[in-house]
């Protein structure tokens, strides 16, 4: 009893900083993935918010096609009025345009942009940038896309993580306990 308890004294320190140290990979890299996700849509949501500030016609700065974000992993954009009414999209969820929390508008007027993770629908997340742009005709750009892929991505970093974690558990219990039978006066 005595050997175990000295082989989990040893180890426990091991296994609880391996845990840390898994957790914090994942915690990067799921960081990372989320945030890169929204680089297009930043692109798109300062591009058309400059030219739509410029006197740009709304209609003539959405994409011609339709994308279906249940589906689609293509962005798009929505484009509202500044009371927050949407007047122009190329986003559609069962045939109509899905409603953006109306709380992020007033965030958006007071700071100039928020990038937000958007659920319109349960199976539905989107990595959603908002502009704000100033002009004549003031208003918002929606730029977003699909979290689908990225979610994959962050689902593989989690169970590559989590494997390494119990791989590294079972090799410094092994070691620990190998040191401690073989060198037991050396180990306490």
């Amino acid at each position: 009893m005595q050997k175990i308890w000295n082989i989990l004294r040893h180890w426990l320190p091991l296994a609880a900083m391996t845990t840390g140290l898994c957790a914090l990979v994942y915690l990067v890299g799921q960081q990372v993935l989320r945030q890169t996700a929204n680089d297009p849509q930043i692109q798109m949501a300062q591009d058309t918010a400059y030219a739509l500030s410029q006197g740009v016609t709304p209609h003539s700065v959405l994409p011609s096609a339709q994308v279906d974000i249940s589906r689609s992993l293509a962005p798009f954009l929505i484009l509202y009025n500044d009371a927050g009414e949407m007047i122009g999209s190329s986003a559609s969820l069962h045939e109509g345009t899905p409603s953006l929390p109306i709380g992020i508008f007033a965030y958006v007027r007071q700071h100039g942009e928020d990038r937000v993770t958007w659920q319109p629908e349960p199976g539905v997340r989107i990595a959603a940038v908002i502009d704000r742009y100033e002009g004549a005709n003031a208003g918002f750009v929606l730029a977003g896309r699909s979290l689908l892929e990225v979610e994959k991505r962050e689902d593989n970093i989690q169970s590559i993580s989590i494997l390494a974690m119990v791989v590294i558990w079972a090799v410094t219990l092994a070691v620990v306990a190998f040191c401690e039978l073989v060198f037991p006066r050396y180990s306490g």
